[in-house]
C-alpha cells in the first residue's frame, strides 16, 4: 500500500466533488443538511438520493429558474461543472504531477528513511 498514491488520490477526489458538487470530499459524504442554509448548487450524496427518491434535492426552486436550469440534481452538477471544469481540469493533472516531482525530490533525504521506519514497524505501506 503506497501513502502517497492514497493522499493523492484523496486529493483529487476531493477536488473533483469540491468542483462538480460545491462541497468537500467529507461533507459531500456526511453533510445531511438537505440544502437548510446552504447554496442550491451545492450537493451532497444525501441530497442526490433525496432528489433520485423524488425530493427536492435541497434545490430551490426560484434559484434554479434564474439560472435556466431544472430543479435536479443532475442538473446542478452539469451547471457547477461547466461552471468549474478549468480549475477541475488544472487540479486533476497539477496534483498528481505535483506528487511525482515531490516524491522524487524528497526521495533519498526523507522517504526512503521513512520508509525504512515504517518496515520496521512490521506495516505493509510505503510513501512513495
Amino acid at each position: 500500500m503506497n501513502l502517497s498514491n492514497i493522499a493523492v488520490s484523496a486529493l483529487v477526489a476531493d477536488s473533483v466533488t469540491k468542483n462538480v458538487a460545491n462541497a468537500g470530499l467529507v461533507e459531500f459524504f456526511t453533510s445531511d443538511d438537505k440544502g437548510a442554509g446552504a447554496s442550491s448548487f451545492r450537493m451532497t450524496l444525501p441530497e442526490i438520493i433525496n432528489g433520485l427518491r423524488g425530493g427536492n434535492a435541497g434545490i430551490y426552486g426560484p434559484t434554479a429558474t434564474k439560472y435556466g436550469i431544472d430543479q435536479t440534481p443532475g442538473a446542478v452538477l452539469m451547471y457547477n461543472l461547466k461552471k468549474n471544469w478549468v480549475p477541475l481540469t488544472v487540479s486533476v493533472i497539477a496534483i498528481p504531477a505535483i506528487a511525482r516531482v515531490a516524491t522524487k525530490m524528497l526521495r533519498k533525504p526523507i522517504v526512503l528513511p521513512a520508509n525504512r521506519m515504517l518496515k520496521a514497524t512490521g506495516l505493509d505501506v510505503k510513501l512513495g
